[in-house]
């Protein structure tokens, strides 16, 4: 594309006055790329029954996605810090729309998966850009509140995905829904590609900054896979099969640093900075605590979709109407909390977390004791009141945590800390699957509770550091 008139570039000096809008439809195509993640667990039998193929087979289809999303998401961070967000969302967004058009059409379950694969890649691609716009486009109190859209927009796609997945197949039939559930992607992801290209300005060039660490890329790609692969080949016995790509992660990561170390004392890019890790302030912190409490957050829903749909023998639709309050609370308290972080820090994730546990042990309780006809009517409010922590706690957080970090980093240190939290969410949804299957659903949920518990503890040490600092 050529540089129009109708482009605008971010300048030093002054905000843009299209960034809002700009976000908003960056904000469309991440969206769609977390509901992805989520939407396809419902078109499973449907699937199944479109193309005959096994549970085994269709696996691929759920897992192969959040795989190649988490392997490249630093990667993707790097690339638009190298070359520039707008062009990269832009790239990564047409190459989206096209393998979800690719997924929607495949007459084969091995095409099916082949597309399902690359549109994880484009998915990991986009995602970083997100937050590196907000980095570049918005300052001060502006930045909370953009990042609380991000946050609402984490959360919504999150819960909805079951939702909207369960309406469409019923909309469009069990034998072909299947493929609308990758077709939706199709104009709204083409409209959004027109309006980006309108509306995302252009960033100013810096010189050097093109220079990509392909080993790196790989060494941390191949880390990642050996942490990701056995866990989303959980429900095949990955975990029993694999368990050996556990520890051959820790001489990988070894051999990353080592590498990254080597490239910055010889003066060249490396694809993580450590300085990042090591001396921004926050920064450490506030990825581990996402972290760990994705690894509570994501993994309910699972363990939600399994007791509705197996133990209380609830539609997909009905399942995910089930769990629809928390997203709604997650919503609003998106944008409320970014506006309130500026003013109150650390306190506001505090306070979500908490929130967010005592509504999880809420619901625990509840299945536990309610008559199977009334559970889902007892549980709206508790997991409304989950919703509401859990949305102070996702864009507050990510704003605190990308705070003060320099803006020739901001694609980098979303993506790892979005890397963390897709890692944190797979690993805990094995956990509360296998405690579920195991133990029952009060206990699982009693687990997811006591992860989120941990992350309540990080962040009021990180409180106490701050307190004795003063």
């Amino acid at each position: 594309m050529t540089r129009g008139a109708a482009e605008p570039t971010v300048h030093a000096e002054g905000a843009d006055p299209r960034r809002w809008r700009a976000l908003v439809v960056t904000l469309t195509g991440g969206f769609m790329v977390l509901l992805d993640v989520t939407i396809v667990t419902v078109a499973v039998p449907s699937i199944q029954r479109g193309l005959g193929a096994s549970a085994a087979g269709v696996q691929w289809v759920v897992s192969g996605y959040p795989l190649m999303f988490g392997l490249v998401l630093v990667a993707g961070g790097r690339l638009g810090d190298a070359f520039g967000r707008r062009r990269m969302y832009l790239i990564a967004l047409t190459a989206f729309v096209l393998t979800s058009a690719l997924a929607g059409a495949a007459p084969t379950l091995a095409l099916l998966v082949l597309a399902r694969l690359l549109q994880g890649i484009t998915g990991g691609l986009i995602t970083p850009q997100n937050a590196g716009l907000i980095q570049d486009l918005f300052r001060g109190a502006e930045r909370g509140r953009a990042f609380g859209l991000l946050g609402a927009t984490i959360g919504l796609s999150t819960a909805v995905g079951p939702v909207l997945g369960g309406l469409i197949i019923d909309a469009f039939g069990e034998q072909h829904g299947w493929r609308w559930v990758f077709f939706v992607n199709v104009p709204i992801g083409a409209l959004a590609l027109v309006l980006a290209a309108r509306l995302v300005p252009r960033a100013d060039r810096r010189p050097g900054r093109s220079e990509i660490d392909v080993a790196g890329i790989v060494l941390l790609g191949l880390s990642v896979l050996c942490v990701l692969f056995p866990v989303v080949q959980s429900d095949s016995g990955g975990l029993r099969r694999l368990w050996w790509m556990f520890p051959l992660a820790v001489p990988l990561v070894a051999a990353f640093v080592w590498w990254q170390r080597r490239r910055v004392a010889g003066g060249r890019a490396p694809l993580l900075d450590f300085r990042l890790v090591t001396e921004t302030a926050g920064y450490r912190s506030g990825a581990v605590l996402a972290t760990v409490y994705f690894a509570g957050f994501s993994g309910v829903w699972l363990v939600f979709a399994l007791y509705f749909q197996i133990g209380l023998g609830l539609s997909p639709l009905e399942s995910g109407l089930a769990v629809t309050p928390f997203a709604l609370g997650s919503a609003v308290s998106s944008a409320i909390g970014g506006r309130l972080v500026s003013r109150f820090g650390r306190w506001v994730t505090v306070a979500g977390l908490a929130t967010v546990a005592v509504g999880f042990t809420a619901v625990a309780l509840i299945v536990r004791v309610a008559p199977a006809a009334t559970v889902t009517a007892w549980t709206l409010v508790p997991m409304l009141i989950s919703g509401i922590g859990g949305g102070a706690v996702i864009s507050p957080n990510t704003t605190l945590t990308l705070a003060n970090v320099p803006t020739r980093m901001a694609g980098v240190a979303g993506a790892l800390t979005q890397t963390g939290q897709r890692m944190g969410a797979a690993l805990g949804t094995a956990l509360l699957a296998a405690v579920y299957h195991a133990l029952g659903i009060t206990p699982a949920l009693l687990c997811a509770v006591g992860l989120v518990m941990v992350a309540l503890v990080l962040a009021l040490r990180e409180l106490s550091w701050k307190v004795s600092a003063t």
